[in-house]
């Protein structure tokens, strides 16, 4: 492949490659194949039109479009490749020619890593940090096991108190008109969670079943809902069921239905141990974003927008994952919170210019101490990989392209250079 490349400016070169007739060729059958039942021309059946009458009609332009989507791709990673590039962020791709009959003539604009200059990462003092676990805090976790494990019952003899969950109805009025959103039938409410807007749910305190009554709320400065954003409102509210949770007792018997432990002495001490562990686990991550983050105070290095704009690219992804668990996406939690992209954007700039510079950073320390990944190491991995995803060993290896297994290797030498900061570090 003829690849040439020129420096535009620091960290960004313009490459430009050809694809050969040949394998542009293959592109066209793919187009003409996936496209073929598209076309209606007068005198052909549809989807029985041969290529030749299709590019006669049309021009064999109208097949490019998904020949290049078909050819790029490997055409790309393979010019990156050649010219020995270290790409970042995501490259601007143009099509310089197409002429037919000739090679295919790109051109990309790629960031590339940028030089990272060490300083102290060897010896590195950081003050000692513990977590201890109390007897508070094993009494707080039991607590929470027994609030979700309570049993939800209904009281019809007092009126509504702190803590209560609530059933009622709700109607919202601003000047006197109902406004969007503001209704809700047999809504279920708990008094003092502050799901609601400040002052509504203690104005619920005090009321019985069937009682209807009127909550006056000013909605706060910073509401989503532009038009609602520090004004005063109106809600008519109905009380239908007033419930209560009923904590079961603290007991043995209690330890064995929600532990494997038959006395509670051993259930406290299994959830002393488990806090314990996590206790440790905190402590060895602080300690290790502590040194890393002297070791990226004292490297210099430039970190291009494009790498940013590409890790704030990857930390949306990661948060539209989230939301697709819980049964929305992105555009209804940025109408909900009264965001827009551009502002969670730049909500992401800081922590994702953060993550930059630690990689750049730990990644250059790996390369310094030329660090590796060997064989047991990645067969490690794989087979962590497989528990975590629930898949026989032999078919996760066949999924597994060289690319996957280079970014095992670049975790395993990350882990390592993170691990040798630390034990090289001095703890006071």
């Amino acid at each position: 492949m003829a690849v040439k490349t020129e420096q535009v400016e620091k960290n960004l070169v313009k490459v430009t490659f050809e694809v050969s007739r040949e394998k542009f060729e293959e592109g066209l059958k793919f187009a003409y194949n996936k496209n073929k039942g598209k076309f209606n021309i007068p005198g052909f059946r549809k989807g029985k039109v041969s290529r030749q009458i299709v590019e006669k009609y049309y021009t064999e332009a109208v097949f490019y479009d998904d020949a290049i989507n078909h050819v790029l791709p490997d055409a790309y990673d393979e010019a990156i490749k050649e010219a020995e590039l270290d790409v970042v962020a995501k490259p601007e791709i143009d099509v310089e020619e197409i002429k037919k009959g000739e090679p295919v003539v790109f051109t990309a604009l790629v960031t590339t890593k940028p030089e990272v200059k060490l300083g102290k990462y060897k010896g590195i003092e950081v003050e000692k940090i513990e977590n201890n676990v109390t007897d508070e805090d094993v009494d707080k976790d039991i607590e929470a096991a027994r609030a979700r494990n309570a049993r939800i019952i209904s009281v019809d003899d007092r009126a509504v108190e702190n803590g209560d969950i609530t059933v009622i109805d709700f109607e919202g009025f601003c000047d006197g008109v109902p406004f969007e959103g503001g209704k809700g039938e047999k809504y279920q409410l708990e008094i003092g969670s502050g799901s609601f807007i400040p002052g509504f749910e203690e104005q619920i305190i005090g009321a019985k079943i069937g009682d209807d009554i009127d909550v006056n709320v000013t909605f706060p400065e910073e509401y989503h809902a532009e038009e609602l954003k520090g004004k005063p409102a109106l809600f008519k509210v109905k009380v239908h069921e007033i419930k209560v949770r009923e904590l079961p007792e603290l007991d043995d018997d209690f330890a064995s239905e929600v532990s494997e432990f038959e006395t509670l002495a051993e259930y406290k001490e299994s959830i002393k141990a488990k806090l314990v562990e996590q206790a440790e686990k905190k402590t060895k991550q602080e300690l290790e974003n502590a040194i890393v983050d002297k070791a990226c105070e004292a490297a210099k290095v430039e970190i291009p927008d494009a790498m940013v704009e590409n890790q704030i690219d990857k930390m949306i992804g990661d948060f539209s994952q989230r939301l697709a668990y819980q049964g929305m996406n992105i555009d209804m939690y940025l109408q909900y919170t009264g965001s827009n992209m551009e502002a969670m954007r730049e909500s992401f700039k800081e922590q994702a210019h953060k993550q930059c510079l630690v990689t750049l950073v730990v990644e250059a320390v790996a390369a310094k101490e030329a660090l590796e990944a060997n064989e047991e190491e990645v067969e490690e991995k794989i087979v962590e990989m497989s528990k975590i995803y629930n898949m026989e060993l032999d078919k996760l290896k066949e999924v597994l392209r060289p690319e996957d297994i280079d970014g095992i290797k670049d975790e395993i030498k990350f882990t390592k250079a993170i691990d040798l900061m630390v034990n090289k570090a001095k703890v006071k």
